[in-house]
């Protein structure tokens, strides 16, 4: 199954599952590297990547993992190794930087999870295959780019009304970092897939316009 994977999307993965268990089984580890906005506030920026690197529970390591693993070999395989390296943690620093400013006023909001940097790897991925086939509740198929905008809809909506124990604000941006570092690294892009380009880029357009009205609707 792991035949043709890229050693450094392995690399990841493993070092990825090796912290994760870590946390598991100690809370002082997973407290001291975690996502916390008093934390980071209090120039703890490594918490920013290392949080990244740690999950809640094996359903969430496996599912990020599994996610990481089926769409890293396409940004690899397409971009490069140091591309993708770019853009996954790009990916994951943007997703960051948008739960830092997104929950600013709530000093013991905390995270973790691979979410940022796998959400910028799916979209880069849909950007450079906008009608790749992905299947919701792994059954109905859909062409990515309309995954990606729907995605991104869902995660605002998400966002806005706090559903479930789910950071929202990490897979925004996350999604934004991965969308915005694809097309710097690939700018033909834009003139081979101008419409989906265009398609994608639209709800994140209006996130950053409109996006500090959300709380007070």
């Amino acid at each position: 199954m792991l035949d043709g994977t890229n050693p450094i999307v392995l690399l990841l993965i493993v070092v990825n599952v090796l912290f994760s268990m870590k946390g598991f089984d100690d809370y002082a580890f997973l407290d001291k590297y975690k996502f916390q906005i008093n934390r980071v506030k209090a120039n703890e920026k490594i918490r920013m990547l290392s949080s990244g690197f740690l999950h809640v529970d094996w359903m969430h390591l496996l599912l990020n993992m599994y996610v990481l693993y089926a769409f890293g070999n396409i940004i690899t395989k397409i971009l490069g190794v140091t591309s993708f390296l770019i853009i996954y943690f790009g990916s994951l620093l943007a997703g960051s930087l948008y739960t830092l400013h997104n929950h600013k006023n709530e000093p013991y909001y905390s995270a973790v999870g691979a979410s940022g940097a796998v959400s910028g790897i799916v979209y880069s991925s849909i950007l450079l295959f906008p009608g790749m086939q992905l299947y919701l509740f792994f059954a109905i198929p859909i062409p990515g780019y309309i995954f990606g905008v729907g995605y991104l809809l869902y995660s605002i909506y998400g966002m806005k009304q706090q559903l479930g124990n789910i950071g929202h604000a990490a897979h925004l941006g996350g999604a934004i970092g991965g969308f915005a570092l694809t097309l710097v690294l690939n700018p033909i892009l834009v003139s081979t897939n101008t419409v989906f380009v265009i398609a994608l880029a639209i709800p994140i357009v209006l996130l950053l316009v409109f996006g500090n009205k959300l709380k007070s609707l």
